[in-house]
C-alpha cells in the first residue's frame, strides 16, 4: 500500500466510486486511478470483493471515492471548478460530463451521473467578470447569467459592448 496523500478529498458514492474514478481519469488530464480497496469479507450491506474505496486523482487533486451507500448524496456545496483555456476545451469537458448521463445547470455548472457538481469555467469568463471597468464586468456577468454551458464568444462580445 502506498502512503496516502496528507490531505485528500473524500467523495461518497452509492456504489459507483470506481466507475466515476475511471471516467474522471479518462476525461481529464493529470488524472488517474490508484489503489482499489475491496472488502476482505461479507458485511451488512455488501459482499466480499465489493469495492470499498478507490484512490484517484482529478486534475492533480488527490481524491478518495468511498462506496458508502445511499445515506448521503452530493450537492452543489462541493464542486470541482475546472478552468478552461478555450471553447474546444470547455465543450469537451462539458459534453463529456453531460453526455455521460449528467445534467446541465446554470452559469457553467453541470452535474455528472454520480451527482458530483462541476464548474466548467473558461479563463476568459473569470477575467471578464474581474474586469477593472465595472460596466464591462457587469455586461460579462449578465451574459453569463443567461447561459448553461459558457459561450466564450458571447462573453467576449459582452465585454466589447
Amino acid at each position: 500500500m502506498t502512503t496516502p496523500a496528507r490531505n485528500t478529498i473524500c467523495l461518497w458514492y452509492d456504489g459507483g466510486a470506481e466507475e466515476a474514478a475511471r471516467f474522471y481519469a479518462d476525461t481529464f488530464p493529470d488524472s488517474s486511478v490508484g489503489a482499489v480497496l475491496r472488502a476482505p469479507g461479507d458485511f451488512p450491506t455488501g459482499q466480499e470483493g465489493d469495492v470499498l474505496t478507490v484512490e484517484f486523482t482529478v486534475l492533480g487533486i488527490p481524491c478518495l471515492g468511498l462506496n458508502g451507500g445511499p445515506a448521503f448524496t452530493h450537492n452543489e456545496a462541493f464542486s470541482f471548478q475546472v478552468a478552461t483555456t478555450d471553447q474546444d476545451e470547455t465543450d469537451r469537458y462539458w459534453n463529456a460530463i453531460v453526455g455521460n448521463g449528467g445534467e446541465e445547470s446554470a452559469c457553467g455548472w453541470c452535474r455528472d451521473k454520480w451527482g458530483v457538481s462541476w464548474q466548467i469555467t473558461p479563463i476568459a469568463l473569470t477575467r471578464a467578470i474581474a474586469h477593472p471597468d465595472p460596466a464591462v464586468a457587469r455586461r460579462a456577468f449578465d451574459a453569463m447569467m443567461q447561459m448553461r454551458k459558457i459561450d466564450i464568444a458571447a462573453i467576449e462580445a459582452a465585454v466589447r459592448g
